[in-house]
């Protein structure tokens, strides 16, 4: 539990001007947290508004209604920076509402793991100092971007594309092509396009490797393929792939960050990166390796630090 004057004890001088609230509908324990977050807004006189769902989720759930400026409830918004309260699932839909109109996204994590949402309640204090004195660096990120044959419509992703068979459907057939060069036909479960940000997500349960941030790169990665012999294939990000499926099941899924559509059997894909990125807000003291070693615990030992 956070004291009442949690985030309230240093005002800087300076804000970033219009901020944008994006947060979950898991955060009942956080209520001091959130109150204090709040609170901290409002004494620094930041512009404050916040996504519908979430300004009707605290008002549903909290005792205390917050001082807002205005309910984002569509895309006409413009805000200087935009905080995502939740895990890595809130983040990410955040990034889809910021899109290609470069404002930057700091993640706070109210979550559990977090690699997106990366800043940690315990060091909000020392996070939101730095950030309204304009102390932090932006992090670039590659996105996805999709066009199929039965749609028009362009659609992108930060973490991955994934093409997956439904339920308990047989397997299906996915003819790849990397630059309009056959590469192979995967017979599995699906198929993952993961971009550097979601190697840690559903590219590492189904065993792709892990990339640095600043890798220029995809990763392909079967889900549960019928030949022990394929494996992920790393790939240069200005290459073009193209997706042929087919499923005895007369359909299957494609999902991008988790936003699930059902396509029919023979549908084609194109996938390629986006020509737009999200800019990220991290704290010059923040590094990938530092996050790989807190969050997926490497280096750890229990020989070296044992609990019983």
């Amino acid at each position: 539990m956070f004291s009442k004057d949690f985030l309230i004890n240093k005002i800087p001088a300076a804000n970033p001007g219009k901020i944008g609230l994006f947060g979950s509908d898991y955060q009942a324990g956080k209520q001091s947290f959130i109150k204090s977050l709040f609170d901290y807004l409002e004494k620094t006189g930041t512009e404050t508004w916040v996504e519908k769902s979430f300004r009707d989720y605290l008002s549903r759930t909290f005792a205390f209604t917050p001082r807002i400026d205005g309910v984002i409830d569509g895309e006409d918004f413009l805000p200087d920076m935009v905080f995502s309260l939740g895990g890595d699932g809130t983040f990410l839909r955040t990034a889809a509402w910021v899109g290609r109109r470069n404002i930057p996204i700091l993640g706070i994590n109210t979550g559990r793991l977090g690699f997106l949402a990366d800043v940690g309640v315990s060091e909000i204090n020392e996070t939101l100092e730095e950030v309204f004195r304009g102390d932090y660096r932006l992090e670039e990120k590659s996105l996805l971007q999709l066009e199929s044959s039965a749609q028009e419509q362009r659609r992108t992703a930060l973490n991955e594309i994934a093409v997956l068979k439904r339920d308990t459907a047989s397997m299906i057939s996915i003819y790849t092509y990397l630059n309009d060069v056959f590469l192979t036909e995967y017979l599995a479960d699906g198929l993952l396009l993961a971009t550097p940000t979601g190697s840690t997500a559903y590219n590492l349960s189904v065993n792709g490797p892990i990339i640095v941030p600043q890798s220029c790169n995809f990763v392909l990665s079967p889900v549960a393929p019928h030949s022990l012999n394929v494996r992920p294939l790393v790939i240069p990000e200005d290459y073009t792939i193209r997706l042929q499926v087919e499923s005895r099941n007369r359909n299957f899924l494609v999902s991008l960050d988790g936003r699930s559509e059902v396509f029919p059997s023979g549908s084609e894909f194109r996938i390629q990166k986006a020509d737009f990125t999200i800019k990220v807000v991290k704290r010059f003291n923040q590094n990938f390796y530092d996050t790989l070693r807190k969050k997926l615990l490497w280096g750890t030992d229990a020989r070296k630090h044992p609990t019983g």
